[in-house]
This record gives structure tokens, C-alpha cells and sequence, in this order.
């Protein structure tokens, strides 16, 4: 009790808080920012950078009502085709802007859902891919995968090109919570895409989870996690399902008085975290679980994890390129978002233009801020002896947002050597901490539930 008597006193089942997938968050993308200063920084690239590449599909056959990603329903391959054809124009216009000596150290088809695309679209996709960025030696190429849409011809082209991890589209397999969210899949569809993918030795399998959707339970929940643990996948990534119904219209089909209050939620995200580490897998900050010899539990030993649109990630490249509708491409001087509307996209790079529609350029401070959020958010902590090293011309503006998190969280808050931490029975708390040095949330932008 005397951690939910905390964790109410500081908000955590009222506040409405970004995820801080990025600094500042996409709804602070400006309309002003975009193709001339995608051009400019993809030239500007120091020229023995690796960079990590996603791309976008935006298309599914199903739209499941939970999501708020971009995407589309579509009952034939004639339009996905038609976006891969302009896809491809924009994966040869940005690739010839930037330095040839540049290579790939991560891709990821993301979506919408990838494995809906043909064999013969899918490879000639990679084809243009692979033939235009070199891969370093430690090369990642991750995939979304929908159970339901999953043909064994796709999964072996995608494994043709070297598919090292797969992500797996779960969200709850209890039948009364799929119904609520228009996504029925069953344990049988899931654990045989999983053991097909394992056959043909496909290193690494991640599972994907929504807690806080309709209908779910402590005891409902707790079956899909006992499902879950006989896949044995390498890593979770088990998020907070964010109702946001006037961002995405989809979700309007989601019965509000169906979903579970913020403290049930609370104790869904617990009961993961206690039945998850019990288990043999390492907590990756606030909603992320891997395996001890799984390369971001590694790297969250190290102290190098990072988060980005993908959530947690054991990334160190500097620079995202996004390629596709909607997609986020991260600088060093700052974001570069492609014309979410799909439409509005091919015609951009039809005519012979760059995708970019906004962004944000980021200033000093922006930097800084973005330093102390992604310290906050991997480690629950700030340590002071890399924040002096790298932005040693700011002390007097670190020493007050110290002063100032002391001041707004003495008890759970303290420094400890070199670190500014935060206490364990209070991470949960982490997003909240983060917004109270956030310049850019107001009372006008609506973000998701803090816990």
C-alpha cells in the first residue's frame, strides 16, 4: 500500500504524459520543417556514419481497432504494389544524396503489416534496399509479423535476405479481449509461424503485448503471459494500450467503459514485470523484457540502450532513415517526418520530390533536454560524469533542472555519487518525472495514460 499511496501522490493514475519515443515528441513537429532540411542533412552526413533503417507499409487486411499506427485497409496487393513501385523511387533518390561510404547497420519493415506484400514484391523491395546501402558486420534486419499474415513463400524470402529477428503481433490471446479490439488470432497460428521461423533458424524472436485493453483481467492476463512463456521468445515488448480515440478514429469502435481503470492497469504492468522476471528475463526499463544473453539485455549491462520509435533498442547509430508514409527519419540536427497521409506521399515522390512534410530542427537545448529524458527513461537515472563531459557549457542550466527535480520529488529522488536517480519503488513514475523538464508540453497537446 505504501507504494500505491506514492505512486498516487505524484499522479501516476491521472497524468496524461508522452511515451518520450523521441525528444521532443511527434505531435511538436513543426509544418515548416521538411524536404529542403531532409535534403540538406542527408548530405551533411559524416561519411563513415552507419545509419538504421525503417520502412514503412502501411497497408493491412484487417484494421485492428487498438492501433494508432498510419495505416490503411486494402482487400487486394494492386495498391501495396503500386506503394512499393514509389517506395523504391524514394529509397534511390535519398540513398544518392547521401555518402557512399555510409552503411546499414539496422533495417526494420514495419507497418501495417510487411508480410502482406507478395514474395516477388517483398524481394524486389530488398533487392533495392540491399543494393544500394552496405551492411556492416554486425548487420540487423528485424521484421513485423502478423501470425495471420504470415505465408511461408514471404517468410522465406525475408529469411533469403538474412532475417535476424522477428517481431511477433500478439497483443492478448484471450478470445473475449480479441473480439473487443477486432484482432482474432489463436495460440495454434501463433506457435506455428514461431516453430516455422525457428526451423529455419531465424535467430531471434521478439513477442509484442498490449496490457490495458478490453475486457482484460489479472487472471486473463496472467493465461496469455503463461502462452507467451512456452513460445520462449528472446525478447518482449509489452506496452501500455494508449486510448486515443481523437487521434485515431479506429479506436472509437473500443467500448470505453470496457477498459480497465489506470490502477488495474497498474497492477497488469506489475504482475508482468513479477511473472516476466521470475522467469529468467531482465526488465529493460518501463516495458521491455529480455533474455540475460539477448543483445538489449546486454546492452542494458553496458549502460548503452536507447529508445526510439521502436521502444527500447540496443541501436548506437546516430542517424534513423525513414522511408515510406508517415515515417520519422532522426538527425543530428533534428526530424524529418515523410507526408503521413499515403496519398500525399506518392504524389511527392512522383513528382520528383523529397517526402518530408515536417519536423523540428533541435536547438542546444533540445539536445540537452534529449540527453537527460533518455537517461531518465533507459536507466531510471542521470549520470553526471557523461552529462559534463558532453554538455560541460550548460552547468548552470543543469544545476537548476537538478535543483529543480529534487525540489518537485524529494522522496523519491536522491543523488547518489555521480547519478541523479530515481528511487525503484518509484520508477514507474519515470514518464511524469520526464514531462516536469519537457519544454513543449502544454495543456493543449493530449497524450496517453501514465501508466
Amino acid at each position: 500500500m505504501e507504494q500505491i499511496d506514492l505512486l498516487k501522490k505524484y499522479g501516476l493514475f491521472d497524468a496524461k504524459v508522452p511515451r518520450y519515443t523521441s525528444y521532443p515528441p511527434a505531435n511538436h513537429f513543426q509544418k515548416d520543417i521538411g524536404s529542403q532540411n531532409q535534403e540538406e542533412w542527408l548530405q551533411t552526413l559524416p561519411v563513415n556514419d552507419d545509419i538504421s533503417i525503417y520502412v514503412h507499409i502501411p497497408f493491412c487486411r484487417r484494421i485492428c481497432w487498438f492501433c494508432a499506427c498510419r495505416t490503411q485497409g486494402t482487400k487486394t496487393l494492386r495498391p501495396i504494389e503500386n506503394y512499393i513501385k514509389i517506395l523504391k523511387k524514394e529509397i534511390l533518390a535519398v540513398s544518392a544524396k547521401m555518402p557512399q561510404s555510409i552503411k546499414m547497420a539496422k533495417l526494420h519493415l514495419g507497418g501495417g503489416t510487411p508480410t502482406l506484400l507478395s514474395s516477388e514484391t517483398m524481394k524486389s523491395l530488398l533487392e533495392t534496399i540491399f543494393e544500394n546501402f552496405d551492411q556492416t558486420e554486425t548487420f540487423e534486419f528485424s521484421v513485423e509479423i502478423d501470425p495471420t499474415e504470415a505465408q511461408a513463400e514471404v517468410l522465406n524470402t525475408l529469411i533469403d535476405f538474412g532475417l535476424n529477428r522477428a517481431s511477433i503481433g500478439v497483443q492478448d490471446f484471450n478470445p473475449k479481449v480479441q473480439n473487443a479490439i477486432g484482432r482474432k488470432q489463436s495460440f495454434k497460428q501463433t506457435k506455428e509461424v514461431i516453430n516455422y521461423l525457428r526451423e529455419k533458424k531465424v535467430p531471434s524472436l521478439n513477442i509484442d503485448l498490449l496490457y490495458g485493453l478490453p475486457h482484460q483481467t489479472l487472471e486473463s492476463y496472467k493465461k496469455t503471459l503463461e502462452k507467451v512463456l512456452l513460445l520462449e521468445p528472446d525478447r518482449l515488448a509489452i506496452y501500455g494500450y494508449a486510448h486515443v480515440p481523437w487521434m485515431s478514429k479506429r479506436q472509437a469502435l473500443i467500448i470505453d467503459t470496457d477498459l480497465p481503470n489506470n490502477e488495474l492497469r497498474y497492477y497488469l504492468s506489475k504482475h508482468t514485470y513479477e511473472m516476466l522476471t521470475s522467469n529468467g528475463y531482465d526488465a529493460i526499463g518501463i516495458d521491455h523484457f529480455a533474455l540475460p544473453l539477448d543483445s538489449l539485455a546486454i546492452a542494458q549491462k553496458k549502460g548503452v540502450i536507447k529508445r526510439n520509435f521502436q521502444g527500447y533498442t540496443d541501436d548506437n547509430s546516430k542517424t534513423l532513415i525513414g522511408f515510406g508514409a508517415s515515417a520519422i527519419s532522426k538527425f543530428k540536427n533534428g526530424y524529418s517526418q515523410n507526408a503521413p497521409v499515403t496519398s500525399d506521399y506518392l504524389k511527392l515522390i512522383n513528382a520528383g520530390h523529397y517526402a518530408g512534410q515536417k519536423g523540428y530542427v533541435l536547438s542546444p537545448l533540445d539536445h540537452l533536454t534529449s540527453h537527460l529524458i533518455q537517461e531518465l527513461m533507459c536507466n531510471f537515472e542521470i549520470n553526471t560524469v557523461s552529462l559534463w563531459d558532453n554538455y560541460d557549457n550548460n552547468e548552470k542550466i543543469i544545476s537548476q533542472i537538478f535543483d529543480k527535480l529534487l525540489m518537485a520529488y524529494p522522496d523519491i529522488m536522491y543523488l547518489d555519487n555521480n547519478s541523479l536517480k530515481i528511487k525503484e519503488t518509484a520508477q514507474p513514475l519515470v514518464r511524469i518525472i520526464a514531462k516536469s523538464i519537457d519544454a513543449f508540453t502544454n495543456e493543449r497537446c493530449s497524450y496517453s495514460s501514465a501508466i
